[in-house]
């Protein structure tokens, strides 16, 4: 998105086609996490779609998105009360990373156990972010991102193709490795990490469960660190 269209569309309704559901709100409601996928789209960090009749395209689902929205436009989430699909809803809030949403639907029903002849691979994904405690809005000091797996496979496609970040890999525990980018500023951050949610969803991992955890580590700095753990399942190799 152009500088332009955005400081253009500041003052008019912004219309979404959202897997075919077409919604009208304003630049500044999607933007109010700017951590999130829709504050890095709508922001410029983010490349958008258009259709054919100019809305910016989503392709998640369109009846969901009214709860998305609603709640971006409220802060609230309202649901009815015979609402059943909230892990679908999970789901699109995991995908749209809206971090207090995602609180307020709690966390997943535990998963049911696996056939024997299958395990389950497990990706973690970590953000760090150092924030000032004096400024005013807060500002982010430094971030950095690691992703630790034993799926070296994908840890070797994320090298081959993230390779304008600065990384660098580690062996950890238990045969796992971990690759952190950073440090980095906090625009760099959420580009980087929208991208890697993606690249890892579209490897077949789906979210399993999210956290945040907050710490002063210095008088003048707080620490928020943002956890995402994805599984998959696989099968078992015989010989």
């Amino acid at each position: 998105m152009e500088n332009g269209d955005l400081g253009h569309m500041m003052g008019e309704p912004v219309t979404l086609n959202v897997g075919g559901c077409v919604y009208s709100t304003s630049l500044s409601t999607l933007q109010r996490y700017p951590d999130s996928m829709l504050g890095a789209m709508f922001g410029g960090d983010l490349p958008t779609v258009r259709d054919a009749k100019g809305n910016y395209f989503i392709d998640r689902d369109g009846l969901l998105f009214r709860y998305i929205l609603n709640f971006l436009r409220t802060s609230e989430l309202t649901l009815p009360c015979d609402f059943k699909e909230t892990e679908l809803l999970r789901k699109e809030a995991d995908f749209y990373q809206i971090e207090p949403l995602i609180q307020c639907l709690g966390d997943p029903k535990p998963l049911l156990p696996y056939p024997t002849d299958t395990y389950e691979e497990v990706v973690e994904l970590s953000s760090t972010r150092k924030l000032s405690k004096y400024s005013n809005p807060v500002a982010v000091i430094i971030t950095q991102l690691t992703i630790t797996t034993k799926v070296h496979a994908l840890l070797e496609s994320i090298s081959s193709g993230f390779t304008k970040w600065n990384k660098h890999m580690m062996d950890t525990r238990d045969y796992q490795v971990s690759f952190t980018f950073g440090p980095c500023d906090h625009q760099q951050e959420v580009s980087l990490r929208v991208h890697l949610l993606d690249f890892i969803s579209k490897a077949g991992f789906t979210i399993r469960n999210t956290r945040v955890h907050h710490m002063s580590e210095r008088a003048n700095e707080n620490t928020v660190e943002h956890h995402w753990t994805f599984c998959r399942r696989a099968r078992k190799v015989t010989n």
